[in-house]
């Protein structure tokens, strides 16, 4: 799945995994689809930099940010 992501102004092509899991009827008879959708992003990418040191040496927030959704659609008549 590709598309466009904005963030704070800047806008950047972005590419997640989808993967389709079938077809159905709802108990009143709307026709629906699902679909899973995965994928990850730098957010240094979109101009979010913030962060903050640990006492262990470490940073607060990573750099990466994991995007993971449980879509469906129905559709409409």
């Amino acid at each position: 799945m590709k598309g466009i992501l904005s963030i704070k102004g800047i806008s950047k092509e972005l590419t997640l995994a989808a993967e389709f899991g079938g077809t159905n009827k709802d108990p009143w008879g709307n026709e629906k689809a699902g679909f899973s959708i995965s994928g990850k992003i730098n957010r240094k990418d979109w101009g979010l930099n913030w962060n903050a040191a640990l006492e262990t040496g470490g940073v607060l927030v990573s750099e990466d940010v994991r995007i993971s959704a449980e879509i469906q659609f129905v559709k409409q008549s």
